[in-house]
């Protein structure tokens, strides 16, 4: 009875799974078929034998990686600035929604839409530099402070180390806090406007309905994002750190676990320990959603599985 149901909406939806099929075929070719590489981490590749004529070494290189102090420092600054951006990124993408939802003037409304999307369609190479030209000896952020007393003295923002995690976090939010703000727009177009009315009724001000009936209202959006994310919680980036942190005073902080990839896997040649630290960060990622998402079900929260 049941496999005659299933027969039967499988043949009502017919057209929805042809469609879908395409994008199988793309997911398995970019997305699966690649991950075959991975037997390069428990071998000592070399291209010329391929991955079934180089030999296999079982875990040595995981042991050479857990050991190494350059990939435990990289692996440092990849949590701490994905940490930063990811609860910077959330706050300030929420509260931005919040207040946006909170103009009354549609023409005004839309102006700063339009305008706080547009820095996610530039490529970091421009915002990066136009990250270095305002945090410059003289740039504007030195002038400004300058002129207001603050600084007596130009700050070199991108040659002290203290500094840097902060900016890569900032340049993220700048970047994409008007972008990442797009779904909690539209999650709050969704509640009942009834429910406001009720509030105003009751006296709440606009930061009492804020509080009381939008971010309840959007609570299901943000648990289901924040749980898609922590899957990122090791993607801290690399264009930005690679571009801000290329010179020598910054290595220490700039370093991410994809830029000890790339140093390992086409600088140096060592396939086996890149891939080791690529599987490394995958499985972590795979680790941290499941967990998040089972959280999130003891909590009675919605989530993806």
């Amino acid at each position: 009875m049941q496999k005659s149901n299933l027969g039967k909406r499988i043949a009502k939806s017919r057209s929805l799974y042809v469609m879908i099929i395409p994008c199988m075929i793309f997911t398995f070719i970019f997305a699966y078929y690649p991950l075959t590489g991975w037997i390069m981490a428990f071998e000592n590749f070399r291209p010329a034998k391929g991955y079934w004529g180089s030999k296999f070494v079982g875990f040595d290189q995981f042991r050479f990686l857990f050991e190494d102090f350059e990939f435990w420092r990289a692996f440092r600054n990849t949590v701490v600035m994905s940490m930063m951006n990811l609860v910077f990124g959330f706050v300030f993408a929420i509260v931005f929604a919040l207040l946006l939802n909170e103009i009354r003037h549609s023409a005004f409304k839309r102006i700063t839409q339009t305008v706080s999307y547009l820095p996610h369609f530039l490529s970091w190479v421009i915002v990066c530099a136009l990250v270095q030209s305002m945090l410059a000896s003289d740039g504007i952020v030195n002038t400004v402070f300058s002129k207001l007393g603050i600084i007596k003295k130009p700050v070199l923002f991108l040659g002290e180390p203290s500094y840097f995690w902060w900016v890569v976090a900032f340049s993220n939010v700048w970047k994409e806090m008007g972008w990442n703000s797009i779904i909690y727009i539209a999650a709050i177009s969704g509640i009942d406007p009834a429910l406001y009315e009720a509030a105003e009724l009751d006296g709440a001000g606009r930061f009492r309905r804020m509080w009381h009936v939008t971010l309840p209202g959007i609570r299901s959006t943000i648990v289901v994002l924040l749980i898609m994310n922590l899957g990122s919680i090791l993607n801290a980036g690399f264009e930005v750190q690679y571009l801000l942190g290329s010179n020598g005073l910054l290595v220490d902080v700039s370093q991410t676990i994809d830029i000890f990839v790339l140093k390992y896997g086409m600088s140096i040649g060592n396939y086996s320990l890149a891939t080791a630290a690529g599987m490394f960060k995958t499985v972590i990622a795979v680790a941290l959603v499941f967990s998040a998402n089972a959280v999130a079900n003891r909590l009675g929260e919605n989530s993806l599985m």
